[in-house]
Formats: C-alpha cells, structure tokens, sequence
C-alpha cells in the first residue's frame, strides 16, 4: 500500500510540476543561446507567455482527425511521464514514449499540406535514426541493474553510469535529435532558422499548437529523467552528481544547438546509428562478456 501511495504521488508531482520544469527549461535554453550569440534574449518566463497567448488565440482546425491525434499525443505523453516516475518497467516507458512520437507524425501527416507532410517523413527518419539506440539503453540498464523496473534501478547499489558508460555517451548524442535541436533539426524547429517554417506543426494554430508546446515540455522532462537514471542510485550522494550531470547534459545540447549547422537526413542517421554501433555495441559486449 506505502509502494502505491508513493508511486502516485510521484505520478502527481510529475503531472502537475513538469510543465513548470519544461517551460523554466525552455526559457534557460533561449536565455543561454542568446546570450551566445550576442544578444540579450527574452524574459525566462518567456515560453509561459507564448503559451498563453497559444491558449488565447482562435484555433483554426485543418480537419478534426488532426485535433484527435493531437490530443492522443498530449495523453499518451502524460502516460509516458507517468509510467516513469511512478517508477515501472522502462521497456513501456519507451514503448509509450514511442507510440506518443507517432501521433505526432499522424497529425502532420493527416493534413493536405506538403509542408506539414514532408515534416512527418522527417520525423519518422529521426525516430528511424535514434530508436535503437533507446533500446539499447533499456537493455544495457537491464544488464547492469538486473532489472527493467525503473523502482529497482534507482536503489541499485552503484549508478548505472559506472557500467554503462557507452551508452550513456550515445544516449546523449541521440538527444540532439529528440530535442530537434541543430544539426538534426529537420522535422519541426523552436528557432527561426528553419526553411519548412515549422515542419510538422506548420498547420497547427491556436489551442491546438500550445498543446503541442505543453507535450513538449512533457517530453523533454522525461528524457532528462532518463538521464538522471544514470547517476540516481541508492545514496544520498548521488543527489549533487545527478544535478551536475543533468546541468552538464543541458549546456552541452544548447552548445551544440548553436555551433551546428543543420544536415540531412542520411547524415543523420549515419551518425545515430554509428554512435549506437560502437557506443551502444561494445558498451554491451564488454558488460555481456568482461564483467
């Protein structure tokens, strides 16, 4: 009963408090790139006015299948969020995370417009290009854990990093395309730099296109969740390392965001799967047949 009560706090703190994360997160970001380049940049508390003012607008509906698909993406994220921190198998986690990416791309695709369509195929060539490397990381916290429980994982007697520091490095350089930041960028852009406008979500307005944003913000805290579940282990010392990395992990994405041009898709892919090639693979061979 205590193991449920604490798994549905968890799951409450995550519902109510990751878009206050993920939309301080977002303002860090355009704060920090600005300031990189040059210029002063926006409010941090910048993201929560767009939004409202997403929440005011009139939405202006291509077609109603587009809305249902947009709200399956809202949903199934949330789901995804709460699976995690309420601590359960991460293979679902991911399985979710997956099926939640997809009504993405369905409500691109469900539109007219060439625009939002040739959004949708690139983003289902950034899924193509970093899904396996997400598998890898349940198989290898399942290898060096002994558990796909995310409730088990964190109690482990040492962070999962330890072993699995390969993966971590491909998990990490995956997270530039999960993150649509440059140079992987090609389905749908948070900048003003992107020639498809805004890709995938270039029909999408009002109500509808603040949902995306809040989906977002949901997403991003549960893949900076996933990279906490490196460190995260059953000490108190973990707490300041977590922190460091996770802050680690942020500055590098936004350097990278800045410093990169965009590629193309064939580039992108060579470079996910190679990283989840030599990172991934032999991070897995030495656990399976070293240690």
């Amino acid at each position: 009963m205590a193991e449920w009560t604490i798994r549905l706090i968890s799951i409450a703190s995550y519902l109510i408090l990751a878009p206050l994360a993920g939309g301080l997160i977002a303002g860090l970001d355009r704060k920090i790139t600005a300031r990189m380049q040059g210029r002063k940049g926006p409010s941090i508390l910048q993201p929560f006015y767009d939004l409202e003012k997403l929440f005011s607008k009139e939405t202006l509906i291509v077609n109603k299948t587009q809305y249902v698909y947009i709200v399956c993406f809202f949903v199934t994220m949330m789901l995804t969020g709460g699976l995690f921190f309420g601590g359960f198998d991460i293979l679902m986690v991911f399985l979710t995370l997956t099926t939640a990416a997809m009504f993405f791309v369905f409500a691109g695709a469900s539109t007219n417009s060439p625009v939002a369509t040739m959004g949708a195929q690139r983003e289902l060539a950034q899924m193509l290009a970093y899904e396996p490397m997400i598998l890898i990381v349940a198989v290898g916290i399942y290898i060096a854990t002994g558990s796909f429980k995310i409730s088990e994982v964190i109690f482990s007697d040492m962070p999962a990093i330890v072993k699995l520091p390969g993966i971590f490095i491909g998990f990490v350089a995956v997270l530039t395309i999960k993150f649509r930041k440059s140079p992987f960028d090609l389905s749908t852009s948070h900048h003003a730099h992107q020639e498809l406008v805004m890709g995938v979500s270039t029909d999408m307005s009002g109500k509808m296109l603040g949902l995306v944003e809040l989906t977002h913000w949901y997403e991003n805290i549960i893949l900076y969740g996933v990279v906490a579940l490196f460190f995260v282990y059953n000490s108190l010392i973990c707490i300041p390392v977590t922190i460091v990395g996770l802050l680690a992990v942020f500055l590098l994405e936004i350097f990278i965001d800045n410093i990169c041009a965009r590629v193309k898709a064939s580039v992108m892919i060579k470079y996910a799967w190679g990283v989840t090639i030599v990172a991934g693979g032999i991070n897995i061979l030495v656990l399976e047949y070293f240690i």
